[in-house]
């Protein structure tokens, strides 16, 4: 059997992508109170939106070493060559480690743990280009250089209602303090080096959406050329979400089409509801 592609519920890929693309994901942690839960399986975009408007306590946590040992052990066991295991950037959470972690007690030799750098579908699209070349019969350093390069070809912008849910998570500092609290502000920020970095900030939510669609067009400008995949976010944001996909598309016509994906618990905790974004991959 070919390589088998791990990746964590961050990617938040389209429903039913994981299955058909034989990504296998192993889930993050969410805290609401005292409750926990998987991202993605136990909690969800809806329950989360809900803790957070009811002002509850939400954290979330990586994976544990053991939830990737057990994986790995059984993709080996069931016959796979080797595991390439693509995670969300290790400057934002802690999986990589765990991963490697993971890989160095199961077989480091047949475990290939890579740090895309990026998040949502920034990862999700190195991830299922990592599947694309297992599924033709790459080796190992093949999978992992197309994940290595996919995510280098990724750009992620997005926009949120308010900077708190990032300054709580400490996923913010230079952030917070080029747009400090100021509430009529809509921060456009960027994953760069792979951080959260500030961008832009704008008064109003629709010139949040018109502003999206400029970076993005200019995004791919700046990429290297090849068919355009792009991936609209939101949390709680359907019809936004839905416009914002609609308008991106009609102006990148070399777009191969736009997904649209909700994010869940790991991302919405630290974003907020209203949160928009964008990820474009060449």
């Amino acid at each position: 059997m070919p390589f088998a592609v791990v990746t964590d519920s961050t990617a938040y890929l389209p429903e039913g992508f994981a299955d058909r693309h034989a990504v296998h994901v192993v889930p993050l942690t969410v805290h609401i109170d005292d409750e926990s839960g998987r991202d993605g399986v136990d909690i969800g975009p809806d329950e989360l939106a809900r803790a957070l408007r009811d002002h509850r306590t939400v954290t979330t946590s990586r994976p544990n070493p053991e939830a990737f040992a057990v994986r790995y052990r059984a993709l080996l066991a069931s016959g796979y060559e080797g595991v390439v295991s693509v995670h969300l950037s290790r400057d934002l959470s802690g999986t990589w480690e765990s991963a490697r972690l993971a890989a160095d007690e199961v077989d480091p030799t047949r475990i290939h743990v890579v740090d895309s750098r990026t998040i949502a579908m920034g990862l999700g699209f190195a991830a299922l280009r990592a599947a694309s070349v297992a599924a033709a019969g790459g080796a190992g350093a093949e999978v992992e250089a197309a994940a290595v390069a996919a995510a280098a070809r990724t750009r992620c912008l997005f926009v949120v209602e308010t900077l708190e849910y990032l300054r709580r998570g400490g996923r913010i500092g230079a952030a917070a303090a080029l747009f400090g609290t100021a509430l009529s502000v809509k921060p456009v920020l960027h994953v760069a080096d792979g951080r959260i970095q500030p961008l832009e900030k704008v008064r109003t939510t629709t010139r949040a959406l018109s502003r999206l669609v400029d970076l993005a067009s200019a995004a791919v400008a700046e990429l290297p050329s090849g068919e355009v995949r792009m991936a609209v976010h939101h949390l709680g944001a359907p019809e936004r979400a839905a416009d914002l996909a609609a308008r991106v598309d009609e102006r990148l016509p070399a777009s191969a089409g736009c997904f649209v994906s909700e994010v869940g618990a790991v991302i919405g905790a630290h974003t907020g509801p209203g949160v928009l974004g964008i990820a474009i991959c060449t």
